[in-house]
């Protein structure tokens, strides 16, 4: 994975984690990545893994069993959250980019409903 330079990285894994629990990658209850392993797919320092890691338990995103690893929530309403937050921060991203460029709201609402009949 290639990081911005913009964002902090241990920013960056946490939503890529987020995105694949809520698009259903990462399955309720399954095992997670080892913080080693999760550093060497990404070339990255363990230390910001574990950061990371402790965000999302923090969160109630995961949880962990000492000595087994860290597994995914099996908490279906978490899951169920994050999926709406995540989605209210695209369309606020998605309606300010949209303004930015001359449209309004309506505009830009009109123009999703005619690009989703095709």
């Amino acid at each position: 994975m290639e990081f911005q330079a913009a964002l902090p990285i241990y920013l960056q894994v946490k939503t890529m984690i987020k995105r694949d629990i809520v698009a259903g990658v990462l399955q309720p209850g399954e095992k997670m990545p080892s913080v080693r392993e999760l550093a060497l797919q990404f070339t990255i320092n363990p230390n910001t893994v574990s950061r990371v890691y402790r965000e999302l338990e923090a969160e109630g995103i995961c949880f962990t069993r000492r000595g087994m690893g860290t597994f995914v929530t099996e908490n279906p309403g978490i899951v169920r959250q994050l999926q709406e937050e995540m989605a209210q921060e695209l369309m606020a991203h998605f309606l300010n980019g949209m303004n930015q460029l001359g449209f309004s709201r309506e505009e830009a609402i009109l123009m999703i409903k005619e690009n989703s009949e095709c």
